[in-house]
């Protein structure tokens, strides 16, 4: 991979929708969006029922709110999330500083990472809450597959985000070439006037003061 840094080439380069959407991490990222999406839409919208004799209405998740404020609340902030890296993946060629582009990164392996676990965490929350509900709180069993659907989709998100930070780490592990990036590089487009004139002329050896003069002795050197 000459001349990239952390997987994108040296900033100043137009920006390529079809290659940008066909890139592994970004397709990952779209998914884990969709996905959260789903989540927090099933049962922001289906997620709350109640028996015929009542008027409140609980949670489908065995009546614990913890579980549909679970999903709602961490579908919601991942769905925030992707679209936040989406952005950055987006403006990440155009960065010059390979020190900023690392930072970038490093983000989003622990963030990607981060969501991997929180959704391990929603599943097996999820999952459990819809085992042990009790059939006489929702006879009809309304909102059942959109409760389904929640968990079977933030199964699914634990593997697109555990994908993004395995990704995100492959590009760490790639770096910069140091051919032609410095951990100070800067746009050239931006720094071509500032550059130093390095002059072609022939090489000049030394004028005679700088001959060695045996007259000064041999200087022993100690070790």
């Amino acid at each position: 991979m000459e001349g990239m840094a952390y997987g994108a080439g040296k900033a100043g380069g137009a920006f390529d929708p079809i290659t940008f959407f066909q890139q592994p991490h970004t397709v990952l990222r779209m998914v884990s969006w969709l996905f959260s999406l789903v989540i927090f839409g099933c049962i922001a919208n289906e997620g709350y029922v109640n028996r015929p004799d009542e008027v409140v209405e609980y949670c489908v998740y065995n009546r614990n709110q913890n579980a549909c404020n679970y999903a709602v609340g961490m579908g919601t902030l991942a769905f925030l999330s992707c679209m936040a890296f989406l952005a950055l993946d987006v403006y990440f060629p155009q960065i010059s500083s390979v020190k900023d582009r690392k930072k970038a990164v490093l983000a989003d392996v622990g963030v990607s990472a981060f969501w991997s676990f929180v959704w391990f965490v929603g599943f097996c929350f999820l999952a459990n809450q819809w085992q042990v509900a009790k059939l006489e709180d929702n006879p009809l069993k309304e909102g059942a597959d959109a409760a389904r659907a929640a968990i079977t989709f933030a199964f699914f998100s634990i593997f697109t985000w555990a994908g993004q930070a395995f990704l995100a780490f492959q590009r760490y592990k790639l770096g910069a070439d140091s051919a032609l990036f410095s951990q100070d590089y800067t746009d050239p487009s931006q720094d071509a006037a500032a550059a130093p004139y390095r002059g072609t002329g022939s090489y000049q050896q030394a004028s005679g003061d700088g001959v060695f003069d045996g007259s000064a002795g041999y200087q022993r050197q100690e070790y």
